[in-house]
């Protein structure tokens, strides 16, 4: 496999917005990335806040345009904030440190995109990802150690 397509996005989609509800958490918006950065798939419950669509892409955005899940990149935004928000002014502040941006692996380690999920706590954001990913067979790459 070698790309994200809508089929596999909308896929993904499914499996994390059902793993919110099994948590249960607050409604979620799922934005599901190819590795070029470009939207296939965006979704958002009913009940979802207003900016919830472009915090979940700058989510995933970020992760793919620094190569780390966006945990990391919040880590990144409290040790070096000059850098990131340096970065930040660089992507038009389409950048979101926090966490819930994951890169999608295929099984050989190569980049096919990422999903961005925010609208409850950043880690129930982050770990609807992951399971999302790892429920169609890839692999979450949230930059930290399973």
């Amino acid at each position: 496999m070698n790309a994200i397509n809508l089929t596999l996005a909308l896929d993904i989609t499914r499996h994390a917005l059902a793993a919110g509800r099994e948590l249960p958490s607050a409604p979620l918006t799922v934005a599901v990335l190819d590795a070029g950065g470009h939207l296939v798939s965006l979704q958002r419950e009913d009940g979802a806040s207003l900016l919830r669509p472009q915090i979940a892409i700058g989510k995933a955005w970020g992760a793919l345009a620094l190569g780390k899940g966006s945990r990391l990149i919040a880590a990144d935004a409290q040790q070096r904030p000059a850098f990131i928000g340096a970065v930040n002014a660089l992507a038009a502040g389409n950048l979101v440190p926090a966490p819930g941006g994951v890169l999608i692996r295929d099984t050989a380690g190569e980049l096919l995109g990422a999903i961005g999920i925010t609208g409850d706590t950043s880690d129930i954001d982050e770990q609807c990802a992951i399971s999302a990913v790892e429920a169609v067979g890839l692999q979450a790459d949230a930059g930290v150690a399973a």
